[in-house]
């Protein structure tokens, strides 16, 4: 009997510790949001797990979904297209940073146009998705596209069915270019549309875009590459017609003074710049300041720490644009200064190697 009951308590105590996640190794790391991001953290993922071990489980459920599940303490890190205002993490005792940029970009099924060969300005744009011009033979369209052959074709409007912050970022920008946007519809990762149908992801757009004679969309620049879409050219703040590149992506970031910012809490959208994309964004990454799971925090923190310093040549090769290194030392250090245990130790000391 009493070697019976040493041996129930030795089962026990190995429970126990795999059952703490701050006891044991961390051999998976847990997150959901954005879809945006999506592709690049699954190139990140494997070449991580390859390089360590350790898996990533990401989600790729939405930003509304990312920013509700890390509220809920069910993963270990919310990702989100729409940053968070500084006073809601402030509310819950997060911090944000930006991990990768991109561009959002307007997508279409249009018999006989090809990828970059029809032009469209915010405005119009943004009247395409308020249901006021439902014909791509519009003479608003015809104006922007010189003799070029637009068919009589009706106008099928694709948007998001869930929270997103892919729509954030693309209703964002509609919103600074349409002052009837803005006061119809506004800004936000869900909002009430004037007209269309719905698809949820960026995947479940694409598919209705592909399928639909005559549809428009927005998706992520690289669900636009990876599915073979036809995207438009867009007029952007300084007037010229530019194609969604990662060069234009960072032209549009280039001004950007993430430092005077709180919580880096900045969206890129309309920026000046002759070749700067109008629809560009950063997707970002929340966590709690007072890690409950100390070894799943840093766990956190070694992976997207790597993607920082391993993973820019991946990122760019899926037309994203990684974060300038200034930025990442920022970033940096605000891990060391702000994320800490409950007893007040530093979760972050120093960069993966």
């Amino acid at each position: 009997m009493r070697i019976n009951r040493i041996a129930l308590m030795a089962a026990l105590a190995i429970s126990y510790a795999i059952a703490m996640p701050g006891r044991a190794e961390v051999t998976q790391i847990n997150g959901a949001g954005a879809t945006f991001p999506y592709p690049v953290y699954a190139k990140w993922a494997s070449a991580y797990q390859k390089a360590t071990g350790i898996r990533l489980n990401y989600q790729s459920i939405g930003s509304g979904g990312g920013i509700k599940q890390i509220k809920k303490k069910t993963v270990d890190f919310g990702a989100s297209d729409a940053p968070m205002k500084p006073d809601e993490l402030d509310k819950y005792g997060m911090i944000q940073w930006p991990q990768i940029m991109g561009g959002v970009v307007p997508v279409v099924n249009v018999p006989g146009l090809g990828a970059g060969e029809l032009r469209l300005d915010g405005t119009t744009l943004a009247d395409i998705f308020l249901g006021r011009i439902t014909r791509w033979n519009d003479a608003r369209i015809a104006a922007l596209n010189p003799g070029r052959s637009l068919p009589d074709q009706r106008i099928t409007v694709v948007h998001r069915s869930d929270g997103s912050g892919t729509t954030f970022i693309f209703t964002n920008y509609l919103a600074k270019v349409s002052a009837d946007w803005k006061k119809r519809v506004g800004n936000a990762k869900a909002v009430a549309w004037p007209t269309g149908v719905g698809g949820k992801g960026n995947e479940g757009v694409a598919s209705y875009v592909k399928r639909i004679k005559g549809a428009i969309g927005y998706v992520e620049y690289a669900y636009a590459l990876q599915n073979h879409m036809a995207h438009t050219l867009l007029r952007n703040r300084s007037g010229a017609f530019v194609a969604p590149t990662a060069a234009n992506f960072q032209a549009a970031a280039a001004n950007a003074e993430w430092a005077k910012v709180r919580h880096y809490y900045m969206i890129l959208t309309d920026e000046p710049g002759k070749n700067s994309w109008p629809i560009t964004g950063a997707s970002f990454i929340i966590i709690y300041k007072r890690a409950e799971h100390p070894e799943n925090t840093r766990a956190v923190l070694k992976f997207f720490d790597w993607a920082f310093h391993h993973g820019q040549k991946m990122a760019e090769e899926l037309d994203y644009v990684p974060m300038p290194e200034k930025v990442v030392k920022m970033i940096e250090t605000t891990w060391r200064d702000t994320v800490r245990t409950k007893d007040g130790k530093p979760v972050w000391t120093s960069a993966s190697p």
